[in-house]
């Protein structure tokens, strides 16, 4: 996936589910060697129940029947063991375990039944993010991008921070940005974007008309359905051309926070004398989108970030070091980096990371062959 972070299920994971799949029979042995080995007086085989009732949370429906009749023949295996004949006390026992059975199948049913859908779900949600949010190429043109995206919603693989960078003709063309409020509006908002950029980066002379035509898209999609909540947000945005042909970075932001520029040991952000105003605000002042330029060569690397890294809080409310981080680990391997701001920014929060995140760092490798 694009933030790189999410894996296969570890080995704890794995160990977890067997065991829960186990715990049914483990349930079984134990209870009918209690019943077995203690006095007369001391009888266990009501904790027999517990077995089906366990096997509906990790077993099929068959699974679980099976579990349930396993509990049934060893009620009366135990009953056979004590030489008890076949009392009303064991029908009723049988009875009660054939009710449960029938009970943790049902459970089981609606658990098989609800994991399918989700199983559903998560594979259009793949899908859907594949083609929202692209993954990177890990070079385009002359650089190294290294990316960190994580979504604040909890399972959720898309959120309301989005990027994309496109090989055009003599240049390579970047964008990130951050939309206002979370959830699906914030999402359908930032396709939107997404959208618009893709269908005009190869034709927009310069950012100033590419930030024009982000304007432009997000108010047609409001004037095509005026009841959308996607006409109603905004987006902070930060574009950026890095010439094939020159050592230097153009940048225009749109109200975004200013992107990190290392170069060697020193870190600082990136000055914008005249930002513009966030994606669909832009109608409410008359302004000229100003471009920036900066050095950007060799050795150089651009950290383009949102909010939810800049305005992670710890326990006292103070912000995020990411400058001073960054200038800490300027001598580390860029591949890294995504990593280590990802569980730095997990330790830093006071609540984790409570927003979406996404951080782009494009490298200017010093050799063609550099990490």
């Amino acid at each position: 996936m694009p933030d790189g972070h999410r894996g296969r299920p570890g080995t704890a994971a794995r160990t977890q589910f067997n065991l829960g799949r186990a715990l049914p029979f483990l349930v079984l042995a134990l209870t009918f060697l209690a019943d077995v080995i203690t006095p007369d007086r001391e009888r266990f085989d009501r904790l027999l129940v517990a077995a089906p009732a366990l096997a509906a949370v990790t077993w099929s429906v068959r699974g679980t029947i099976g579990i349930g009749l396993l509990a049934m023949g060893a009620r009366v295996l135990l009953s056979l063991i004590r030489g008890e004949p076949l009392a009303p006390e064991l029908v009723a026992s049988e009875t009660v375990l054939a009710a449960v059975t029938a009970a943790a199948a049902w459970v089981s049913r609606v658990r098989t039944r609800y994991e399918r859908d989700l199983r559903e779900l998560t594979a259009v949600a793949e899908v859907v993010q594949r083609v929202v949010l692209r993954p990177l190429p890990a070079r385009l043109g002359r650089f190294d991008l290294h990316l960190l995206y994580v979504a604040a919603a909890a399972k959720a693989r898309i959120g309301g921070d989005f990027y994309e960078a496109v090989r055009v003709p003599g240049a390579v063309r970047i964008m990130l940005g951050d939309v206002q409020g979370k959830g699906l509006g914030a999402v359908e908002t930032a396709s939107v974007l997404l959208g618009s950029f893709r269908a005009a980066v190869n034709d927009a002379p310069d950012l100033a008309v590419l930030a024009d035509r982000l304007d432009e898209g997000l108010a047609r999609y409001g004037a095509w359905d005026p009841d959308s909540d996607a006409a109603e947000r905004f987006a902070t945005v930060v574009l950026v051309e890095l010439p094939d042909d020159e050592d230097t970075a153009r940048l225009l932001s749109c109200g975004h926070p200013a992107p990190l520029l290392q170069h060697g040991a020193d870190v600082h952000a990136v000055s914008f004398a005249d930002p513009s105003l966030p994606v669909n605000l832009a109608g409410l002042a008359d302004s000229r989108h100003r471009i920036e330029e900066v050095p950007f060569g060799p050795g150089d690397r651009l950290l383009l970030y949102t909010d939810g890294v800049s305005e992670t809080r710890d326990r006292t409310g103070t912000f995020y070091p990411l400058e001073p981080r960054l200038r800490r680990w300027a001598a580390e391997p860029a591949r890294e980096l995504p990593e280590l701001l990802h569980k730095d920014l997990a330790d830093y929060g006071a609540d984790g990371l409570d927003d979406d995140v996404a951080a782009l760092l494009v490298v200017f490798p010093d050799s063609p062959e550099a990490p």
